[in-house]
């Protein structure tokens, strides 16, 4: 089967490694797979791609980075164009703006298109009111639309009236991850407690450090890491300054190797507003740390099976945050419990094998409805 995947860049962020690892697999298969990102510069690649992946960027291939109406209308026509010379079994297209030009550049050339929401597109906030708009008029013509999490179809289908049809399909697991040594917990000596993710008022790193900051005369041994980069780094290092706590909570930048990263720790905290399906609290778990996770829309709650595999509190609420963690940095036992729990559930119901088999039958799905 050829398989072409369109996604915005191949920057570092969590479309981008599921993109990856999806098209990794795929061609590891023997499926032929193009990956062609659509942003208007041609970057790199941040997460590795194999040799069997043919990768085109769009830029190449429109001959401009140039911006404005008229630049973006030419890329439109020139992805059509791409769509047509590489005939495609099926499209994929992850992210809101490139799956609306997903839809209209394969308007009428009947190929079946399968567009994917990448976070919560009900609760988040980042999607504009234009976006909005163009995805409630076009993505009932795409064949079929995905998101990641049982608890955000329902409210998607309402807000998107006469989508065709409406799947749920989880982030799978990296293969890496399935056989990789789990976190042992230590006794004594310094300890990690760690985050990750982008720098951005909604991954509520404010709220941490000021929960952190509570707990820090309590856990001398324990330290704060968040790894991440993005514009609210500022704002983070002043309030860190402010607290006098240089020396104990850090933000040491993206890093290439975040699973190495998160190894290294002793627990993991996911601190989020909102989620669409949080790939490093699975990153996490499937690692054997102990986790404790805001309930937010979407993601924690069916990652952690309400809360039997990790501790999950109220979203937002600061004083359940400070009792988990808390209990979770106390408690060695728990810790270890935790982690060994979290640790097989996702192993097994994440695995790439399953989520791969679960693709295939929206596949033949939509090549059935052509």
């Amino acid at each position: 089967m050829k398989i072409l995947m369109l996604v915005s860049s191949m920057h570092a962020g969590g479309a981008e490694r599921v993109a990856a690892t999806l098209v990794n697999a795929w061609a590891e298969r023997g499926n032929a797979v193009t990956l062609t990102p659509t942003y208007s510069s041609k970057g790199t690649c941040f997460y590795p791609l194999s040799d069997k992946v043919e990768l085109a960027w769009l830029a190449d291939l429109a001959g401009t980075r140039a911006s404005g109406a008229m630049a973006a209308f030419k890329r439109l026509l020139v992805l059509r164009k791409h769509v047509r010379d590489t005939r495609p079994d099926v499209v994929v297209s992850f992210l809101t703006n490139v799956n609306v030009a997903a839809i209209l550049a394969t308007r009428g050339l009947g190929i079946p298109l399968i567009v994917c929401e990448r976070t919560n597109p009900v609760a988040e906030t980042t999607t504009g009111t234009v976006w909005r708009k163009l995805r409630r008029l076009l993505y009932p013509r795409a064949d079929m639309v995905t998101v990641q999490a049982e608890d955000t179809a329902g409210p998607f289908s309402r807000q998107v009236p006469g989508i065709k049809r409406l799947a749920v399909i989880p982030n799978p697991l990296p293969a890496p991850l399935l056989d990789a040594p789990r976190v042992r917990q230590r006794e004594d000596g310094p300890r990690e407690l760690l985050a990750m993710g982008r720098l951005v008022t909604d991954k509520q790193f404010d709220l941490l450090i000021d929960v952190f900051a509570q707990l820090a005369p309590d856990f001398p041994d324990w330290n704060l890491r968040i790894w991440g980069e993005g514009p609210e780094r500022g704002a983070l290092e002043q309030q860190v300054a402010r607290l006098g706590l240089q020396s104990r909570i850090s933000l040491p930048g993206r890093t290439e190797a975040p699973w190495d990263e998160l190894a290294r720790g002793q627990a993991f905290v996911l601190s989020s507003l909102v989620e669409g399906f949080p790939n490093v609290l699975l990153e996490a778990m499937s690692l054997g740390l102990p986790c404790v996770a805001f309930d937010c829309p979407s993601g924690p709650r069916e990652m952690t099976r309400d809360g039997e595999d990790a501790l999950l509190v109220p979203a937002g609420n600061r004083q359940a945050l400070r009792d988990a963690l808390h209990r979770l940095m106390g408690d060695i036992v728990l810790r270890e419990q935790l982690g060994m729990r979290g640790a097989a559930a996702v192993r097994h119901r994440y695995a790439l094998d399953s989520v791969l088999a679960e693709w295939d039958e929206l596949f033949e799905a939509v090549r059935e409805g052509q």
